[in-house]
């Protein structure tokens, strides 16, 4: 395998599945004992792998293919090392769902079949391109207009609004966002304020948020605008996987009036791994996962 690899993290009924692209094969890999773990719904990492240590001495026994088609990859763990640890590619998945005594399995398939070729799993992918790609140089920094570049490259081809300002009053949960007869002027004056300190990045992120431009995709086009202001401003980024998605919805209702919880949120979430592939790829899948269900 290529040291070139890309991660992921994807979620299945907030349940995390690991994975790592293999550049050589140009395929996805999957841990399976993060699958065993959703489709038993155990949590102790012992006794999903013990399990899975039954299961493939059976599958074994019954001379099934499965056992065959599984590898071994390093994968982050826990603890932030990496550790060797048994994966399967998307046909492997397949199998082991299959071969599962589980209810769950049917659900499971399904999302893992449908997932990628959603809106959301085509503008993810385009999320995940931006880290090698050129056009994120030359993004305009903490500028509506740099939001729309953002917007356009990653729902470009999937929404006929992709990059464009909307035209339509929306609302979320109850919340009107700003009119769209003022919306132009609102974020005239977004443009206008500060991006320096940590503080002033977190109000303007905050702001943005309450202007909410487009139609549909605000949320994962303005957390890398945000990283990009924090990246060229204080030479950090946030780690989303340090922040549960719980907290940071609840942080982002409330910034509406006080911005100061979300600012807390995230401050022991920076890092100073503005360049590393792996940080960048998980805030992608975290950014997805915060808007699932919302």
């Amino acid at each position: 395998m290529s040291n070139k690899t890309k991660v992921s993290i994807r979620f299945f009924n907030d349940r995390e599945v690991r994975a790592i692209w293999d550049d050589e094969h140009s395929k996805w890999w999957f841990s399976v004992l993060d699958i065993v773990g959703v489709l038993t719904g155990e949590t102790d990492y012992t006794k999903n792998r013990n399990y899975w240590k039954y299961l493939k001495a059976k599958l074994k026994r019954e001379s099934n293919e499965l056992v065959s088609l599984t590898n071994q990859l390093k994968l982050n763990a826990a603890d932030g090392k990496r550790y060797f640890t048994d994966v399967l590619d998307s046909n492997g998945v397949s199998e082991l769902a299959k071969n599962f005594p589980s209810n769950k399995a049917f659900h499971f398939l399904n999302w893992f079949h449908y997932s990628d070729t959603s809106i959301d799993g085509q503008s993810k992918k385009k999320a995940y391109s931006l880290f090698e790609s050129k056009i994120i140089e030359e993004i305009e920094v903490g500028t509506t207009k740099g939001l729309q570049q953002i917007h356009a490259f990653i729902f470009g081809g999937l929404f006929d609004f992709a990059g464009k300002l909307r035209t339509k009053s929306i609302a979320k949960g109850g919340y009107s966002f700003v009119y769209a007869q003022h919306l132009k002027t609102v974020l005239s004056n977004i443009d206008g304020m500060p991006h320096d300190l940590f503080e002033d990045i977190i109000f303007k992120y905050s702001e943005m948020n309450k202007a909410h431009p487009f139609m549909e995709g605000n949320g994962r086009s303005t957390r890398i605008w945000l990283d990009l202001m924090l990246k060229k401003k204080l030479k950090k980024c946030v780690d989303w996987s340090k922040i549960k998605k719980e907290d940071y919805m609840n942080a982002m209702v409330i910034s509406t009036i006080d911005y100061t919880v979300l600012l807390d949120l995230i401050k022991p979430a920076l890092t100073s791994k503005i360049n590393n592939r792996e940080v960048f790829m998980k805030g992608i899948d975290y950014s997805y996962y915060y808007e699932e269900d919302n």
